[in-house]
Parts: C-alpha cells; sequence; structure tokens
C-alpha cells in the first residue's frame, strides 16, 4: 500500500508545526516507528523553516509545498519554494548522491549548497540536521520556474500493530 498527501503552505512560521503534525498523525496512524517519525518530523520542520525564511521572490508573502509519499519501506518528502534558488544566492548546487555517499559507514560532516555555519551562529545548521536524519537528500534549483526542491528520503521501521505493514 502506498499513501501520499500534498499542502500548500503560507510562508508563515506557524506552518511549519502544523505540516509537522500532519506527517507525526499520518505515521502514527501508519505505524511506522516512533523514533523514524520523530527523525523526519526533525528534518521536515527544517526543511519548511528554510522555506519561510528564504523561500519567496521577494522576501515577503506567498506559499511553499510540501508533499510526503509513504511507498513500501520508504518515505520521501519534498518542499518546494519559490525563492532564488542556491545558484542565485551565490552557493553550489548538489545533485543527488551516489549510493557511496548516502550512508557510509564512517562518520562524516554533511556536505550540502550552504557552507558549514560557524559555531557560534544561531542559524544556518537546518540541512545539516536534514542530512543527519535522513538517508538520501537531494537539492535542485527549478530553472525558468524559480525556487528550491528539498527532497529526502529515509528508509521505515514498523510497528508490530502497524496497518502498511500487514497490508
Amino acid at each position: 500500500m502506498s499513501i501520499w498527501w500534498s499542502l500548500h503552505l503560507p510562508r508563515e512560521a506557524a506552518s511549519v508545526p502544523l505540516a509537522r503534525r500532519l506527517l507525526l498523525g499520518t505515521m502514527e496512524t501508519a505505524g511506522v516507528d516512533p523514533e523514524i517519525s520523530y527523525d523526519l518530523s526533525v528534518a521536515l520542520s527544517e526543511a519548511c523553516a528554510n522555506a519561510v525564511e528564504h523561500g519567496g521572490a521577494d522576501g515577503t508573502g506567498g506559499d511553499y509545498r510540501v508533499t510526503a509519499f509513504i511507498d513500501g519501506d520508504t518515505c520521501r518528502i519534498e518542499v518546494t519554494d519559490s525563492g532564488p534558488g542556491f545558484a542565485q544566492r551565490g552557493t553550489v548546487r548538489r545533485g543527488p548522491r551516489t549510493r557511496s555517499e548516502r550512508r557510509p559507514a564512517t562518520p562524516r560532516r554533511p556536505q550540502h549548497p550552504h557552507g558549514p555555519a560557524p559555531a557560534q551562529a544561531e542559524h544556518g545548521r537546518g540541512l545539516f540536521l536534514i542530512e543527519a536524519l535522513t538517508d538520501h537528500v537531494r537539492y535542485r534549483d527549478r530553472p525558468g520556474r524559480g525556487g528550491v526542491v528539498v527532497s529526502f528520503d529515509k528508509i521505515l521501521k514498523w510497528r508490530e500493530d502497524s496497518l502498511l505493514r500487514a497490508s
């Protein structure tokens, strides 16, 4: 069985917990392990917060989209905004990781379109968190349409009483 949902949310701070709660509710109902659900909800919160802060063409107003897919043992989440994109902010765009980059045997510092945040910075760690909490992350600009798509996948673990696992 597969399930998916999509939200169009205003670029307002109050939209972030709404998306997070919907994801957590979906995961709970489907029977996903709570630790996996929590990791995904933190990653989603960070991606939404970035869309709220950086995802508008003019820095004000607008909306962004969150789409979540559960298909088999994988959850994919995509957050799409209409901001200037990574390339226009003077950062390097990364494509999909190779299999060897997805989950290395030894810990590594996450790599993403932004450079590392200074240790004393109050912001700038969201993309690092997304990479640390998920199995595969992809950042891409939307050429000709503006904006960025941040998508991330995580392999799911199921509770014994899971509704989807029994299907």
